[in-house]
C-alpha cells in the first residue's frame, strides 16, 4: 500500500478499512510535534497532552467522514488550535486562587528549571500576545508552515496571515524591549 506525503495511507477501500492503523501512524509520526505546539500556547504540558490526546481521538471517531483523508494532519492540527483556545477560555472562566493565601498556583520547580531564562522570557512575552497572533508565530515560526497551511489551520486568508504575522513580531519586538529595559 502506497502512503501520502502524510505518512498516511493512499485513500481508497483498504485505508477506509483501518482508520486505527492511519490514526496510529499519523499519530507516531506528529504528536510530539503537536504536543510542542499545545505546550507553547498553553504553557502547561499535562494539558498540552490532553488536548493532543483529543484531537487525535475525534479524528479517529470521525475517520470515515474525513472528505479527504491526505488532509488528516491539517484536521487534527486545526483541532488541536481549537482544544488550545478551549483549555484558555475555561482558565479564564475559572481563575483558580488558593482560598488560604488568595496566591494563583504557581509553576513547578521542574517546570522552571527545564526552560531557560532566555525561553521564558519569549514564551511569557507571547502569552501576551492576543491569542490570534500568538498563534500565528507558533504556526508559522515553531512548525515552520507557510502560509497557505497556517491560514488553512486556522481559517483564516492568507492575507490574514500575513498583516497578523506582522503585528505579532512587532508587538512581540515591543514587549522583549520593555523586558530588558
Amino acid at each position: 500500500m502506497r502512503a501520502n506525503a502524510t505518512g498516511l495511507p493512499a485513500p481508497g477501500p483498504a485505508a477506509a478499512a483501518a482508520p486505527a492503523e492511519a490514526v496510529t501512524t499519523l499519530y507516531q509520526a506528529h504528536a510530539l510535534g503537536l504536543i510542542r505546539l499545545a505546550v507553547v500556547m498553553l504553557g502547561d504540558r499535562p494539558a498540552a497532552e490532553d488536548v493532543v490526546q483529543e484531537a487525535f481521538c475525534g479524528l479517529y471517531r470521525r475517520w470515515h467522514s474525513l472528505a479527504d483523508t491526505g488532509k488528516a494532519l491539517a484536521y487534527v492540527r486545526s483541532s488541536v488550535i481549537n482544544g488550545c483556545r478551549t483549555v484558555l477560555r475555561r482558565r479564564l472562566r475559572q481563575r483558580s486562587v488558593d482560598p488560604l493565601t488568595g496566591d494563583q498556583p504557581g509553576e513547578s520547580a521542574e517546570a522552571v528549571a527545564l526552560v531557560s531564562e532566555e525561553h521564558r522570557q519569549v514564551l511569557a512575552a507571547m502569552r501576551r500576545l492576543p491569542s490570534r497572533q500568538r498563534e500565528v508565530l507558533v504556526l508559522r515560526f515553531y512548525l515552520d508552515l507557510d502560509e497557505a497551511e497556517t491560514a488553512a489551520s486556522m481559517r483564516i486568508s492568507r492575507g490574514t496571515v500575513k498583516s497578523t504575522t506582522s503585528r505579532a513580531l512587532a508587538a512581540l519586538g515591543r514587549i522583549l524591549g520593555e523586558q530588558q529595559s
